[in-house]
């Protein structure tokens, strides 16, 4: 007979919160978790779904352009900000609803409440203001949108979060910010027909991706009419009659209709009430954790981006996965955080797995680089100037493909399946064995051939 009033207790109920509660309840398990918000986390009320579906009808007027080039006339289109917003909002309650239900299925207890830690097993719900305790205790509390402190101004600004519920576009926008969120933004709201600048604080876009990938984003936004600002930052807003002007380190000064910081997330855990417990906690306010998703405090757990670890949902469902196997199936497992392939909605779109070319280049020394860009299919005929990128890195001593990035339509998609092949140890040369799909794009992971000499070198030689 337990001496608690649950087997698990869960803060958070997003993906890895919602998987693991549930998979904890499957091994017998009573489990409840407490949510202040909404069932479903950032990824599906205000995060990866909702912007797929943003970006799915910000890419809709370059279709109508393109299909001149086949032979279609179609009428000058235009766009209902309201009706996508309100669609929009109708899909994220359908799928509120559908993670309600399936934990409800699954024997899990839900709270809607805040609830924040008293001791190693003691959890306040602050809005029924009553404790509960738990043997286990599971932090899925996600991560929250960074504000540029001390930006006077700073107040007029919204992040991702509002940028999904807002009353109507305005004419223009600024996004500051370098990362997967900023230039998912950007793409959107240019798109849509905001005229639109990209603001970051570096040398490049997507600090962390391959060089060749960054580069050529950042050449390909342009072309769509995004300006893209690097090595500056804001130092002032200030509201006027119109909108905002905009104040950058630079010293430029730019009139926009509305400002939105994309500046990076932190480890939700402010007020959680860590300093109760004794969890001991990094330089970001991140959970540290071991292999096993435990924290410092041994009752205690955390998985996804709370722990900053690998910030993507399929990883915090994966860990949560993990936690449940771990505590309550007797069968410990670690999720092993190398090689996830990952994808950027950007506009072209990317999809990477493994090291970029910088990082390869440290970890294994000597390289074969292969590398091709050219022009879609499709845009023989439509006319757009839109290049696609694609690069394979070996281990030049192994012959294994260390790491792949793409660049261009369906990127997510595609890179799925090479993961497959680059998480099981493939070669280079077991990618060349491989038949063509013709006509693709994809065919070029398996044609090329050559490999790439940089520039400097030839003329070297």
């Amino acid at each position: 007979m337990t001496d608690f009033d649950y087997d698990l207790f869960v803060i958070g109920a997003g993906s890895g919160g919602v998987r693991a509660a549930r998979m904890s309840a499957s091994h017998g398990a009573k489990v409840v978790v407490a949510e202040e918000y909404r069932v479903g986390g950032t990824c599906v009320i205000r995060g990866c779904v909702p912007k797929k579906l943003f970006v799915y009808a910000s890419q809709f007027h370059e279709e109508f352009e393109d299909a001149a080039g086949f032979g279609w006339t179609v009428p000058k289109a235009t766009f209902d900000w309201a009706t996508l917003r309100d669609n929009k909002d109708k899909e994220i309650d359908r799928l509120n609803a559908i993670y309600i239900r399936n934990l409800k299925n699954s024997g899990v207890e839900i709270i809607e409440s805040r609830a924040v830690l008293k001791d190693a097993h003691t959890v306040h719900l602050v809005a029924e203001n009553r404790d509960v305790t738990a043997d286990k205790i599971l932090i899925a509390t996600g991560a929250t949108p960074n504000s540029h402190d001390g930006l006077p101004g700073v107040e007029h600004t919204i992040s991702s979060n509002e940028a999904f519920h807002l009353d109507e576009l305005p004419k223009s926008i600024i996004v500051e910010g370098g990362g997967y969120i900023a230039v998912e933004f950007a793409g959107i709201f240019n798109g849509l027909g905001l005229e639109t600048t990209l603001l970051y604080r570096g040398e490049e876009i997507l600090r962390g991706f391959d060089n060749d990938i960054r580069a050529a984003l950042h050449e390909e936004m342009e072309k769509k009419g995004i300006r893209v600002i690097t090595g500056s930052v804001f130092e002032n807003i200030e509201k006027t009659a119109n909108g905002y002007n905009a104040q950058l380190s630079s010293g430029e000064v730019i009139e926009t209709g509305l400002v939105m910081l994309a500046i990076g997330r932190a480890p939700n855990t402010t007020g959680l009430g860590l300093e109760e417990t004794g969890v001991s906690v990094g330089k970001k306010g991140e959970i540290l954790v071991d292999k096993f998703s435990r924290t410092s405090v041994d009752n205690i757990y955390a998985v996804g981006d709370v722990t900053d670890r690998a910030n993507l949902t399929p990883v915090a469902i994966r860990e949560g996965a993990a936690f449940a196997e771990t505590v309550f199936n007797n069968n410990p497992m670690a999720v092993d955080h190398t090689n996830i392939p990952t994808a950027v909605f950007s506009q072209p779109e990317i999809g990477t797995v493994g090291l970029s070319e910088e990082d390869a280049r440290a970890k294994y020394g000597e390289l074969d680089i292969y590398k091709s860009s050219f022009r879609a299919m499709k845009h023989t005929l439509s006319g757009r100037d839109e290049k696609t990128l694609m690069k394979i890195i070996v281990d030049a001593a192994t012959d294994k493909v260390v790491g792949c990035h793409i660049l261009g339509p369906h990127s997510g998609e595609l890179i799925q399946a090479v993961g497959i092949a680059v998480v099981m140890g493939a070669t280079k040369a077991q990618f060349d064995m491989t038949v063509a799909v013709h006509p693709t794009a994809a065919e070029e992971l398996v044609t090329m051939k050559e490999k790439w000499v940089a520039p400097e070198l030839i003329a070297a030689d």
